[in-house]
């Protein structure tokens, strides 16, 4: 089944040629099903791109998925086209009195800064504040998954010594099975590409959430709570084939201190090109996301949300579990 998207949304083009099913909205309207409500907080600075990337991630779902674009009104993008951000994005404040399946918070170009010194930072809370009684479940990706850790949790980031960046083989080590990973091989490959990383300790001491999925060369990768409410995603299992390329030329073009990305090009040497050995996870990740912990959890009614207190429940450490 179709994910469905604005009328003329650029990304539409792209995702046809690779033969996915896009749905626009006047097409939609004419469906008499329950979708799932899926909205996207895009921080990225080049937003074209991050659209394509998660609608692509999300297309594999058996059902329709309606698909909504969120952007800050606190920060003006440099990267993105004001006629672009008017056409297809909506501001939280026109949001917030909706109901959503799932949110995605993606990641943002701001790591470095302390969380409080970014400008749309009271805007942000007050989004992941909206969450816990407007959306089911959230997937925080990246800087997205480091803000989400420290406001909720209070969980810090920490400055790596040189920037994780390239593909890192990772494993499920939870004790026991979940869903989130339910397909995986016992090793996959995930891109990273950051400068800031989160402690394995300091997840360990919260009682309210376990880890999933880890690296021994990059850390901590997937953290959730117990109930499939919230996710914390470190790396970048959306990014395209090019990606990390596109980030390692402009960066040299720029004269930064950059190093080639660790284990994404064929023997190592950029001209012979990228490997791309992540899309399958990537596709599990996204999919079992929306089918797991969307599709089958959240109300019929999207207004009884309002009824689940997301901090104060009772956690059950079997509940979210594969028997």
């Amino acid at each position: 089944m179709p994910i469905r998207v604005a009328n003329n949304l650029p990304a539409i083009r792209t995702l046809e040629r690779e033969r996915i099913f896009v749905m626009e909205e006047d097409r939609a309207l004419t469906q008499d099903i329950r979708p799932i409500r899926i909205v996207i907080l895009n921080l990225m600075p080049n937003k074209n791109t991050t659209e394509t990337q998660l609608l692509r991630a999300l297309s594999n779902s058996p059902i329709q998925v309606d698909v909504d674009l969120m952007r800050v009104a606190s920060h003006v993008s440099q990267h993105t086209s004001e006629e672009h951000l008017i056409k297809y994005y909506e501001t939280f404040e026109e949001m917030k009195d909706r109901y959503y399946d799932g949110l995605i918070i993606t990641g943002a170009p701001v790591e470095q800064m302390p969380f409080e010194e970014v400008d749309y930072w009271p805007e942000l809370t007050a989004i992941m504040d909206w969450s816990k009684t407007h959306v089911y479940s959230t997937m925080h990706i990246c800087w997205g998954a480091m803000a989400g850790l420290y406001y909720h949790y209070g969980i810090p980031k920490y400055d790596l010594p040189e920037k994780a960046f390239g593909i890192f083989e990772h494993s499920m080590t939870y004790s026991k099975p979940v869903k989130l990973f339910r397909g995986f091989d016992d090793v996959f490959y995930v891109p990273h590409s950051r400068h800031t990383e989160i402690h394995r300790e300091d997840i360990v001491k919260c009682k309210d959430l376990r880890i999933l999925s880890e690296s021994d060369e990059c850390g901590v990768y997937a953290v959730s709570d117990f109930r499939g409410r919230q996710f914390f995603i470190t790396g970048h299992s959306e990014y395209d084939a090019d990606t990390l390329d596109s980030e390692y030329k402009r960066d040299l073009a720029k004269g930064l201190p950059i190093k080639m990305p660790v284990n994404y090009y064929k023997n190592d040497d950029p001209e012979q090109g990228p490997v791309l050995r992540w899309r399958s996870s990537a596709t599990l990740l996204f999919t079992n996301w929306l089918n797991y912990y969307v599709y089958q959890e959240t109300p019929f009614d999207l207004a009884l949300l309002q009824q689940i207190d997301h901090t104060k429940r009772k956690i059950d450490k079997d509940l979210d579990d594969d028997n």
